[in-house]
C-alpha cells in the first residue's frame, strides 16, 4: 500500500533514513576500518579476536555477547513496523516451518553456493594479477568448539540483517512507492556497503543478497530470509573452524 503525500509520508520517509542509519554505520565503519587495515599491511585481523587472553572459553563468551549489538536495532525496527500495522507474523517471522521455511531457506543457501562460482571464475584472472584485492579474513589458531561462537555469530548476524533489510526496509520502500525492482537495488547496495572489507570479493555477496531479497518480495516469509542466511554462514564459518 503506498502511503499518501503528506506529513505521515515525510515522517516514514525520515524514519526510514534514520533507522537505517542506525544499523549501517557502526557495520559500514568496522567494514572500512578492516578494509584500511588490509591495505595499510596490518597484520592478525580474524575473525574471532582475543578478548580474553589465555582463556579461551572465556574469550568465546565473551565474543559472543559483544556480537550481539549487531542486532540491537532489530526490536526497534520491528516495532516500528507493528505501529503501521505490520506485526511480525504478516512478515513471515516467528517460529519456523520446516516445509515452509527450512527447507526453502536451505535451497536459497544452495543456490547462492552455485551462483557464486561464476563470480568467482570472474574474479580469478585479477586475483592471478593482484592477491591483495580480495581480503581474506583469517579464523586464527581456535579450538574445534569455537564452532559454537561461529554458528552464534551466523545466527544473529541473519537475524540482524534480514530483518533490518528485508523485513523493515524493503517493507517500508514499497509503502512509499517504491518499485519492487527499485527497492532490490537499493537493498543489494546497502548489503555490499557493510561487506567492502573483503575488497573485490563483496561482489560474492551479491548473488545471496539477490536471492533472499527476491524471495522476500515474492513470499514475504522473512524466516524463509533468515534460515537461508544462517545455513549460508553457518556452513561455511564451520568449514573454515574445522578444516
Amino acid at each position: 500500500m503506498v502511503i499518501a503525500e503528506g506529513p505521515a509520508r515525510r515522517d516514514l520517509v525520515w524514519e526510514t533514513r534514520f533507522v537505517m542509519l542506525a544499523f549501517l554505520f557502526p557495520a559500514v565503519a568496522s567494514a572500512v576500518i578492516l578494509l584500511v587495515q588490509h591495505v595499510s599491511g596490518v597484520g592478525n585481523i580474524t575473525r574471532f579476536p582475543t578478548i580474553v587472553a589465555g582463556h579461551p572459553v572465556t574469550n568465546l563468551v565473551v565474543g559472543v555477547f559483544e556480537y550481539v549489538g549487531v542486532a540491537v536495532v532489530v526490536p526497534l525496527a520491528l516495532l516500528l513496523l507493528t505501529r503501521t500495522g505490520q506485526s511480525p507474523s504478516t512478515l513471515g517471522l516467528g517460529w519456523p516451518r520446516f516445509v515452509q521455511d527450512i527447507w526453502p531457506g536451505a535451497g536459497l543457501a544452495l543456490a547462492s553456493f552455485v551462483a557464486e562460482i561464476p563470480v568467482a571464475l570472474l574474479l580469478s584472472p585479477v586475483l592471478a594479477h593482484d592477491s591483495t584485492a580480495v581480503n581474506r579474513i583469517s579464523i586464527g589458531h581456535v579450538p574445534d568448539y569455537y564452532v559454537i561462537w561461529g554458528i552464534a555469530m551466523s545466527a544473529i548476524t541473519a537475524i540482524a540483517e534480514e530483518v533490518l533489510v528485508n523485513g523493515y526496509l524493503i517493507t517500508r520502500l514499497g509503502q512509499l512507492g517504491w518499485t519492487p525492482r527499485s527497492a532490490l537495488i537499493l537493498s543489494l547496495a546497502l548489503r555490499t556497503s557493510y561487506h567492502v572489507y573483503y575488497g573485490l570479493g563483496f561482489v560474492l555477496t551479491i548473488p545471496f543478497g539477490y536471492l533472499v531479497t527476491r524471495s522476500f518480495q515474492k513470499h514475504h516469509r522473512l524466516n524463509r530470509s533468515i534460515a537461508a542466511h544462517f545455513l549460508f554462514d553457518a556452513v561455511l564459518s564451520t568449514i573454515a573452524i574445522l578444516s
